[in-house]
């Protein structure tokens, strides 16, 4: 196949999409990738990209071909400008006759890897309109519900405007794969989309995570939060239940428990400063790391941790880390509804409290604490990561799937 992938996010930008597009090349596959120029998530261009020094290259077999944008930075003004920019440049490549395949003919299918904002899929209708070329969009942030974790709310302008955006796109979509099987349900109460051109595709973990070694036997007990830090993972719950459990004086049989942070976003400044002022010293924050260097903070947990805030469409997600936990073969603790606590539940990795009640993420805790082989759950987790989540199902359901859509 020839495939055309649209992602406003590439590599060196550290998203799955590098390596999918990278697997599809093993395959056999010719890609071409048209992103912007990286800058993400501290919002400057990256060394080495500055001045739209390298606008075509290869990687690793992928030809990516990078639009000049206007960076993040910070605020929303800039936020604004930096998806646009890409938007308004990507379709005028797109429709030019500069993308095209090695031998100059068109592609054969437009894939979508849609991550925020969702009119990043705008260059892909503008290739579907010049070419009839069917789109595969990948749902990964489901807009316009993204906007709230953002602090927007649902009655704003800017939410019934981006409403009106979101219908718009989706419903131009020859297929949508979803990250969540309440996606789905979402895509067709609100924008009528047909359920038969709906798939359910979940995330998959980097391969690094399925060589985690067990955790060592330490003086304390560890969990730990590896990810995004923003309004929606509501990190405050896991602030709150750590202060509760210091107060309490709550131990694992007499070692110290701690909570490990290691993410950036938004919300990070925030709960670094509550956590300083409410002396909650068994919170330890890291920052952003590389994803190199991430096994090291699995290997420490006894336990990973999520939690996210009670919103009904914000439960329909299934982040990306549930499946990296699985993969690394550690028990779930989470504070979480919808999706995650389905999951959870239905692996039987670990266990879930409602979203936003310290005191039942302690209890699920101490359930946690109190068993007798708690390696078990990490274990059943693995199992069914495995069966369920694994690269080589994913990479399989999306080449039949791409297959499909021209054939």
């Amino acid at each position: 196949m020839k495939i055309l992938v649209i992602c406003q996010y590439y590599y060196p930008e550290p998203f799955r999409i590098n390596t999918i597009c990278e697997e599809l090349v093993r395959r056999g596959h010719e890609i071409l990738v048209v992103t912007g120029e990286p800058n993400y998530p501290e919002g400057k261009i990256y060394e080495g990209y500055e001045n739209h020094q390298r606008t075509d290259e290869v990687i690793n077999g992928v030809r990516v071909h990078r639009c000049p944008i206007i960076p993040r930075k910070s605020g929303v003004v800039f936020r604004v400008l930096n998806y646009y920019s890409y938007v308004f440049k990507a379709k005028q490549f797109v429709v030019s006759n500069k993308c095209t395949t090695a031998n100059g003919s068109k592609f054969d299918v437009v894939f979508v890897y849609q991550l925020s904002p969702v009119m990043m899929a705008e260059p892909a209708i503008a290739y579907k309109r010049k070419y009839n070329i069917p789109v595969i969009l990948y749902c990964l942030d489901l807009w316009p519900e993204s906007l709230i974790a953002g602090g927007i709310n649902r009655d704003s302008i800017p939410y019934k405007y981006f409403y009106r955006v979101s219908k718009k796109i989706y419903t131009k979509m020859d297929c949508i794969l979803v990250t969540s099987r309440l996606f789905k349900n979402y895509l067709k109460n609100e924008f009528n989309i047909d359920e038969r051109t709906i798939d359910y595709l979940p995330q998959y973990a980097e391969k690094l995570f399925e060589e985690i070694p067990s955790c060592k036997t330490t003086s304390t007990t560890n969990f730990v939060f590896a990810g995004n830090i923003g309004k929606a993972q509501n990190i405050e719950v896991i602030l709150r239940a750590a202060k509760l459990i210091a107060d309490q004086g709550i131990t694992d049989q007499g070692k110290t428990i701690y909570f490990h942070i290691v993410g950036d976003g938004q919300a990070l400044d925030d709960l670094q400063n509550s956590a300083r002022i409410n002396n909650i010293n068994n919170v330890i924050f890291y920052g952003r790391k590389p994803l190199s260097e991430m096994p090291k903070f699995y290997s420490l947990a006894d336990a990973m941790i999520v939690s996210l805030l009670p919103d009904p469409l914000i439960s329909m997600t299934l982040p990306a880390k549930i499946q990296s936990y699985m993969a690394a073969g550690k028990p779930i603790i989470a504070s979480a509804d919808g999706e995650i606590a389905r999951v959870i539940n239905e692996s039987g990795c670990g266990f879930c409290a409602k979203a936003d009640d310290e005191k039942e993420l302690i209890s699920k805790i101490k359930l946690f604490l109190g068993m007798a082989n708690r390696n078990n759950l990490g274990i059943i987790a693995k199992e069914y990561y495995k069966e369920n989540f694994s690269a080589d199902f994913f990479m399989g359901k999306l080449e039949n799937i791409l297959y499909k859509s021209f054939n």
